[in-house]
């Protein structure tokens, strides 16, 4: 992400003064809609294993994947800060001691600046709030709720157990409290068309979302989805689509949203579709060529910044 957009990488550097890295953690939880809560089988696309690092294993204490992950990335990157991402499942799906315990101890390097946490806005409540406003003074916290689209019929195709009510619920109660309020979006499900999906840009930038993930729809294997998509094959993102795409998208979005991600790249190994052939760097490369060549970037029609 260049010129065009509100980055993350940007976003971080300009408030801590250096690049933020994170270290991703698994604490081995699941979710709501796995275990029976509200749901089996979990949502229809989903594979962990489609965005978990190796080295990120719930087997391994949460302390010890922290300082794993650091020497790593200082290793590499000569990293010197770092945000601990606490990614697979839903992060908040326990009682608020076990969080607590969790979050502290994934604070206890020096060297980790605060948290983001990924889960559904189906397990935060109050207490859970309080505790991330309480670790906010201290360490910047982001709240990642996974919505994926803002559409109940689609949430109902995913499996994913709630609705969009729960969503704006969710935002309602974390509002205003020093925590950083962050959503993800998937675009491409069979269920919208490209207008209800760009649509959901403008619906995103009337709500206090602080940061955004956006990315395609990806078919992986061994998945619900890739059952259906075997048997009916649906239309996803061709590749120079969905370039156009996202720039029709983001150019919708309210610039004040930082962006985390405008891409998935599952491993080819357990990827079906969409097979693009095409490296994250060639990607990023193409996102910004495209963006330049159609004089676009991010707000350029907000409604709300029109209005």
């Amino acid at each position: 992400m260049q010129h065009w957009s509100n980055s993350f990488g940007s976003y971080m550097r300009q408030r801590f003064g250096e690049v933020i890295y994170k270290v991703n953690v698994d604490a081995g939880f699941t979710c709501p809609n796995r275990d029976g809560k509200v749901a089996y089988g979990g949502c229809i696309y989903c594979n962990n294993d489609s965005f978990r690092p190796a080295a990120c294993q719930p087997t391994i204490g949460i302390k010890e994947q922290v300082s794993t992950g650091i020497v790593y990335l200082k290793r590499r990157y000569k990293a010197k800060r770092f945000i601990v991402y606490f990614q697979p499942f839903t992060n908040t799906y326990a009682d608020v001691e076990t969080l607590r315990g969790m979050y502290y101890d994934s604070l206890a390097h020096p060297d980790v600046i605060g948290l983001a946490i990924g889960t559904r806005p189906d397990t935060i409540d109050e207490q859970k709030v309080d505790l991330l406003c309480d670790i906010s003074k201290t360490h910047f916290v982001l709240v990642e709720y996974g919505l994926q689209s803002i559409y109940d019929k689609s949430l109902l195709y995913i499996n994913r157990g709630h609705d969009y009510k729960c969503f704006l619920n969710a935002i309602d109660i974390t509002r205003d409290r020093g925590v950083s309020i962050g959503a993800h979006l998937i675009v491409g499900l069979p269920t919208e068309t490209i207008q209800e999906m760009l649509d959901m840009a403008d619906e995103i930038s009337s709500l206090p979302i602080e940061f955004l993930k956006i990315h395609q729809l990806q078919v992986i294997k061994n998945t619900k989805m890739a059952d259906m998509y075997n048997k009916t094959p649906f239309y996803v993102f061709t590749y120079q689509q969905y370039l156009d795409f996202l720039v029709e998208f983001v150019q919708r979005l309210d610039p004040r949203i930082v962006l985390q991600r405008l891409f998935a790249l599952a491993p080819d190994d357990i990827l079906i579709a969409p097979r693009w052939h095409k490296t994250r760097q060639q990607i990023i490369r193409d996102i910004d060529i495209t963006f330049r060549q159609k004089n676009a970037s991010q707000g350029m029609k907000c409604k709300k910044t029109m209005i």
